[in-house]
């Protein structure tokens, strides 16, 4: 059996959304921790650096960002499109490039400061 567990400020990021936008976002997320390299590269992506790769999917107007972990799944972003178009923008990447996104330490700061707030068990 596995879990998806979200970071402290992942949790936070879906507690801002409406009721049923997160009940929405979390129906359309289907995903195993065993195939995640079969998964469909219309909805997913993947972002490696330094031997940590790290999952992108596409729900709606959002991205969750996660990563195969212990328990199962490891959600460390929830962020609305726009928000990573801006980020895109301001780091003058192309929309969609995953490969180029792995390669920005402001993408992985961005990632890291979720994974740092998960709370100790």
């Amino acid at each position: 059996m596995y879990q998806i567990v979200f970071n402290e400020i992942s949790a936070a990021e879906m507690a801002a959304l409406p009721k049923d936008l997160q009940l929405d976002l979390l129906a359309e997320f289907s995903v195993l921790p065993d195939n995640l390299e079969e998964l469909d590269p219309a909805r997913f992506g993947a972002l490696e650096r330094d031997g940590k790769k790290l999952y992108r999917y596409r729900a709606k107007d959002h991205r969750l960002y996660f990563e195969r972990s212990a328990e199962g799944i490891t959600v460390h972003r929830v962020l609305h499109k726009n928000s990573l178009r801006d980020f895109l923008f301001r780091s003058k990447l192309s929309l969609g490039e995953d490969e180029e996104l792995s390669k920005r330490d402001d993408f992985w700061k961005l990632i890291e400061a979720g994974a740092k707030s998960r709370k100790a068990k």
